[in-house]
């Protein structure tokens, strides 16, 4: 998880950082750059939003499926402590 926002905020600022020099090497008028950047970063929060609930989906399905499996696995880690009590957990 650490991993992920760590990634988001290096994007973010990566971004901060392109826009800036963008705007201070830019070779066309105001308006034009304006809507070009208001453009990308529209696109930008709509990829982020998109990535986000791709991930959401994914982390939720694996939520489900280790729900699903608690009891059960919960049951081999007890018969593998009993089986060996130096490997319990």
């Amino acid at each position: 998880m650490r991993r992920i926002f760590g990634f988001l905020i290096g994007v973010v600022v990566g971004g901060m950082v392109g826009a800036t020099i963008a705007l201070l090497l830019a070779p066309e008028s105001g308006d034009v750059l304006r809507a070009k950047l208001s453009e990308r970063g529209n696109q930008f929060v709509a990829e982020v939003r998109q990535a986000a609930d791709t991930r959401r989906i994914e982390l939720r399905e694996r939520l489900d499926t280790l729900r699903a499996r608690g009891p059960d696995f919960f049951r081999l880690l007890m018969q593998r402590g009993q089986d060996c009590p130096r490997c319990a957990l």
